[in-house]
Formats: structure tokens, C-alpha cells, sequence
């Protein structure tokens, strides 16, 4: 029964890689998303719910179910995939994205859903300014150089398409979160600049899951606390062996 991690936006399934080098575990799979660092697939249509879909295929494609983890919204598509496929979910494990009715997008999210203001903002970021942006979101330096690398048109396009067909995401999915009974553990940092910490408390009752509160940590917690992210996630996942 292998770990499936799913990273957010604007990631790659590097996200994952010091956090991987801290777990003992090693049937742990890292995929990046469609369009993320990886070709989009023939047909393939950047929005959420065709994401939850390639999640869902990707976990039936393993054969069984899988401890899933999510940041960011990796965090919303393995709160969907949970909420709607709970067979294909022995644990869960995610954390820092917004799906609540009463969280209101940040201004950038709020750019990105808006026709030709996004595609002004997407063309006026290059290189050093999505390293900077990262950065001032509480990402280490190294980082970010990394995950800029990637961060082509292709992957410019997707966020664009999947941020507009996300506006009313949490009334459209928030009341699945009642149908997750799987063990569940919410990981939060404190300090994220994009959502509160008081979103992760109202998950974690929303799901009956544990919380994790990550002090001194902005929006990417597993490049800035891995040594803790992974400590959480293997006490979690012995707990319900």
C-alpha cells in the first residue's frame, strides 16, 4: 500500500523531494499534475474536475487503496477524491488549501480568475519575479529556483483555466467533506499569507481528523518543515496500521 503525495500550484512533484528524504517509508509516489511540469494529455482540459479525475485513475491505476497526501490544492483534489472515491482512500493527509464557504480567494488567485487581467499578470511573471513571489510566501531561496525552472506557458495556461473553473469550488465541494470517514490528518502552517490557520482548524473538524500546526512556517510546509511534515505523516500512518 504505497504513499501518493499531490502538490499544488505552482508545483511539481518536487515539492515532495525533501520530504520523501525524510521518510523511512519507500513505496511513496510523487506525480506531478497534468500540464505541471508534464505534457497535457490529448483532450486533456485543465480544470478541476478533470485534475480529481486523473487523481482518481492514477490511485486505480496502483491497484489499491493509498495513504493520499495533499498540499495546496493537492490538498483540494485529495479532499474531493476522498469525498467522492473513499474506497481508493485508506488514510489522508493534507493541508493549506481553501475549502470552506466562508474563505474568500487571495488577490492574486482573484487576477488569475479574471479574463485578460490574468493572461497581463501570467506574461508580466518571469524567472526572477516567481522566485521573489515565493519567496516573500515564506519559501526557502533554493527552492524556489527550483520550482520557477518549471514554471513555463503550459503550466501558466493551467492555472489560469483551473483557478476559473474553481470560483464557487467550496460551494461546490464543501459538503462532500461529510462523507470522508477515513483516518484523516490536517498539516497546517501557521503563517501562510494566502489562508489562516483558523481554515485548517475548521477542516480538521469538518473531517474529525487530527491537526498538525506548523509554527514559523508560510504557505509551503513541506519544503519549509519536512523533517516535522515527515515525523507527522509516519506517527500518523503507524497510528492506523
Amino acid at each position: 500500500m504505497p504513499a501518493f503525495l499531490v502538490h499544488g500550484v505552482p508545483d511539481t512533484h518536487r515539492l515532495w523531494d525533501k520530504v520523501r528524504g525524510h521518510l523511512a517509508r519507500r513505496n511513496v509516489i510523487a506525480l506531478s499534475l497534468p500540464g505541471f511540469s508534464t505534457p497535457l494529455p490529448a483532450g486533456f482540459r485543465p480544470v478541476k474536475e478533470s485534475y480529481v479525475d486523473w487523481l482518481v485513475a492514477e490511485i486505480e491505476r496502483i491497484g489499491e487503496p493509498v495513504d493520499l497526501v495533499g498540499h495546496d490544492w493537492g490538498c483540494l483534489f485529495a479532499l474531493r477524491v476522498a469525498s467522492v472515491r473513499p474506497d481508493l482512500v485508506r488514510t489522508l493527509a493534507c493541508g493549506n488549501g481553501g475549502l470552506d464557504r466562508e474563505y474568500v480567494w487571495h488577490e492574486i488567485a482573484k487576477q488569475w480568475q479574471t479574463p485578460e487581467i490574468g493572461e497581463l499578470l501570467m506574461s508580466a511573471v518571469g524567472h526572477d519575479e516567481s522566485v521573489e513571489g515565493m519567496i516573500a510566501a515564506g519559501t526557502p531561496r533554493e527552492d524556489a529556483l527550483v520550482t520557477a525552472a518549471y514554471f513555463d506557458d503550459t503550466m501558466k495556461s493551467c492555472i489560469l483555466a483551473l483557478y476559473r473553473s474553481a470560483i464557487r469550488v467550496s460551494e461546490e465541494w464543501q459538503d462532500g467533506l461529510a462523507a470522508i470517514t477515513m483516518p484523516t490528518l490536517i498539516l497546517w502552517a501557521k503563517d501562510d499569507p494566502f489562508i489562516d490557520s483558523r481554515f485548517g482548524q475548521r477542516l480538521a473538524a469538518r473531517t474529525r481528523g487530527e491537526l498538525v500546526l506548523l509554527d514559523g512556517c508560510g504557505h509551503h510546509w513541506p519544503l519549509q518543515k519536512p523533517a516535522e511534515v515527515a515525523a507527522a505523516l509516519e506517527s500518523f500512518w503507524a497510528k492506523h496500521a
